[in-house]
């Protein structure tokens, strides 16, 4: 097995999801080394979190509708909770039992979106 090789936020960013398998899922030490190139986000509960906070209800249903459009290009979906003025947003990568690269890639594009 190649060792892990965490990835900047710039390179996570450019990077797509594949199909992932159980052999895919990412250690505890692999998840803390990855989640330096992504701020805000934390591993809690088997998934990847984060909450984003908007001014308002339309700025928060722009962001949903943002995220949702790269979403269905990687075909990686996460749990959303979707309120007045914040989105939760949790990815976990359900054929890997666990968190996943493409977690990561997600949730950079995530973050990306969100500071755009």
């Amino acid at each position: 097995m190649t060792p892990f090789e965490p990835l900047s936020h710039t390179e996570l960013v450019a990077s797509h999801c594949r199909h992932m398998t159980e052999d895919d899922q990412l250690s505890k030490d692999d998840i803390a080394a990855q989640l330096q190139a992504l701020p805000g986000w934390r591993h809690h509960e088997g998934a990847l979190r984060r909450s984003f906070d908007f001014a308002n209800f339309h700025e928060t249903m722009a962001f949903v509708n943002a995220i949702a459009w790269f979403i269905h290009r990687e075909d990686h979906h996460p749990e959303l909770g979707v309120s007045y003025n914040r989105v939760g947003v949790a990815f976990n990568t359900h054929s890997a039992k666990g968190v996943s690269l493409n977690d990561f890639i997600c949730a950079a594009k995530t973050n990306a979106v969100y500071g755009s």
